[in-house]
């Protein structure tokens, strides 16, 4: 009879999980660059085979049965985003894949948003972020907005035509390996400059957040999680009773 607990407890903490990943994917709809982020959940008998088991992935059977529900991973969608004219100068977007790369306090972080300014001392940045690093590594001087640019990053001046730079569009073989930080950045690994990106002036790639189906999946998870939270209060009727009626007989 205590097995229906687990189930429903941890039902309740799945749905409340994946709440949040849908709150956030809904709070940043209008960010430029942001990517879908989605919560997997996977039995805790699961979890515990990744975590005792040997290079062979050979595993022990820890149980007949699991009855709680345990946190995977957040899966994060690359999928590209509609890139979106903005007619400002310092604005790009990145059409395929890669990164723009900046440096950071802490280290070089990657993001899709591409809505960059120029700092105190001329700099191409992105705001409270870092400054822009070319294809080569270096950050990129500009001294003006008054530019022009091409569909592969390189940068002009917008009188006389002087090359300026080129924006790096990193790429990654494992793009799995990267981690969003807590402030939207990615981190977690070194990527390679592109021979030959894409690269979109005055526009800034919108987020590929479905609204629709996230809005669907707040309101199902919503849905179950006060399904859950009902079910559980007719168990704790039933308990009670169980512990008062039934010790009496």
């Amino acid at each position: 009879m205590f097995k229906g607990f687990y189930n429903l407890t941890s039902g309740m903490l799945t749905q409340q999980r994946n709440l949040n990943v849908v709150a956030n994917n809904l709070t940043n709809v209008s960010t430029a660059g942001y990517k879908e982020s989605r919560y997997l959940a996977s039995t805790f008998d699961d979890v515990m085979y990744n975590s005792v088991g040997n290079k062979k992935k050979e595993y022990t059977e820890i149980g007949r049965q699991s009855y709680i529900r345990a946190n995977d991973e957040i899966y994060i969608s690359y999928a590209q985003g509609i890139p979106e004219p903005t007619d400002i100068p310092l604005d790009f977007a990145i059409y395929g894949e890669g990164f723009f790369a900046i440096q950071g306090d802490g280290g070089t972080v990657y993001t899709r948003a591409g809505s960059f300014s120029l700092d105190e001392e001329g700099y191409l940045c992105l705001p409270g972020q870092g400054r822009v690093l070319d294809s080569m590594g270096q950050t990129i001087y500009l001294g003006t907005d008054k530019i022009t640019a091409d569909e592969h990053g390189n940068i002009y001046t917008e009188e006389d035509k002087n090359f300026l730079g080129q924006l790096g569009v990193y790429e990654f073989d494992d793009v799995e390996q990267l981690e969003y930080n807590d402030e939207g950045m990615f981190v977690g690994g070194n990527g390679t400059a592109a021979d030959n990106p894409t690269v979109y002036w005055k526009y800034l790639e919108r987020s590929n957040t479905d609204m629709i189906r996230q809005m669907t999946a707040m309101l199902t998870s919503q849905r179950s999680l006060q399904s859950a939270a009902q079910v559980t209060k007719m168990y704790d009727e039933v308990m009670g009773h169980a512990a008062s009626d039934v010790g009496r007989m």
